[in-house]
């Protein structure tokens, strides 16, 4: 994968250093620009990167380059705040302890997912959307979807047994159960192509949208950061938890569409195996982090909510886009 177009003078500055040796010396980056926030996320997305795949260009050992830390550390304190204050701010109110003592923090995510609001886009693509916006929001997808599940994937060193065996048996199907062409990413892949589109990790960077650039880098800001261990958790249950249903409408969609079966059977994959990931995640990994560790409960809704947060966000930029009403 080759760097992404700059957006501002923050990417623009940090796409040139990339380019170059490492250096050990202080460099000044331009203060984010907030009427430019694509700007500051394309420049985190770019450093989240350096821990996946990294870039083409780009020498491996700027990964850990003390130099762009700072940076790092910047852009996503500020992302987190963002996050932390919308949550503040639109969280249900806590049921409270269960009656054994414990937090009972399935109900507490469930009622976060009853509370969420907010336009559907697989609902749109299963009976109106054209083609065209269809291929839109796969492009959009894609960002994700091809490196789907590798973000929790940092968390299950910073679990004990109970909690870690239930999330490897999660993440064990999104590998594709040891098969290397059932990799979830790889359906995605392989749909893509058949579709028409790049297959290639990152082709679509360009054109992401500032929402979705905003769900990868949550995603990478969780998992990377071991006091988010919850947070990243969270996510992942709401995510399983609200994922068979609208699955299947893109499945429908992509099929009164004539999509290829590639791109169909990548959705209806999900449909079923979302549904046992719920339970999974919700009970297995989500509960038993909060039985063994209380103080993570509050970090679990965290998660949970901005998973909903920003896929609403990610919703309404689309649809408006699309001028749907």
């Amino acid at each position: 994968m080759r760097l992404p177009t700059s957006r501002g003078p923050l990417s623009d500055v940090v796409a040139g250093l990339l380019k170059r040796p490492v250096t050990t010396q202080t460099v000044d980056f331009p203060v984010p620009d907030e009427t430019r926030p694509d700007d500051e996320a394309i420049t985190l997305w770019m450093l989240h990167e350096l821990h996946y795949r990294g870039f083409d260009d780009v020498d491996e050992a700027w990964e850990w380059a003390p130099v762009l830390m700072p940076l790092r550390h910047r852009l996503e304190r500020n992302l987190e705040l963002s996050l932390r204050r919308r949550f503040a701010a639109g969280r249900p109110l806590r049921r409270g302890p269960a009656a054994d003592g414990a937090s009972d923090v399935v109900a507490d995510i469930e009622a976060v997912i009853t509370a969420s609001e907010g336009r559907s886009l697989a609902r749109h693509v299963q009976r109106h959307a054209s083609r065209e916006e269809t291929l839109h929001l796969l492009r959009q997808r894609s960002i994700y979807h091809l490196k789907e599940a590798d973000p929790t994937t940092w968390v299950v060193p910073r679990l004990e047994a109970t909690t870690k065996a239930a999330l490897v048996q999660v993440q064990y199907d999104e590998y594709g159960v040891g098969d290397p062409a059932r990799l979830h990413h790889e359906l995605f892949a392989r749909g893509l192509a058949a579709s028409g589109l790049d297959r290639d990790y990152g082709a679509y960077i360009d054109e992401t949208l500032l929402p979705v650039l905003e769900q990868n880098n949550a995603l990478s800001l969780f998992g990377l950061h071991r006091r988010l261990r919850g947070a990243a958790l969270g996510h992942l249950a709401v995510f399983e938890a609200t994922s068979s249903v609208p699955s299947r409408q893109l499945a429908q969609g992509l099929a009164r569409l004539e999509f290829p079966d590639a791109m169909v059977e990548y959705y209806d994959e999900h449909v079923e195996a979302d549904a046992v990931h719920e339970q999974l995640v919700l009970h297995d990994v989500c509960a038993a982090l909060v039985a063994a560790e209380p103080d993570q409960h509050d970090e679990v809704l965290f998660g949970a909510w901005s998973c909903l947060d920003l896929e609403a966000r990610t919703a309404e930029a689309l649809l408006d886009d699309w001028e749907v009403a």
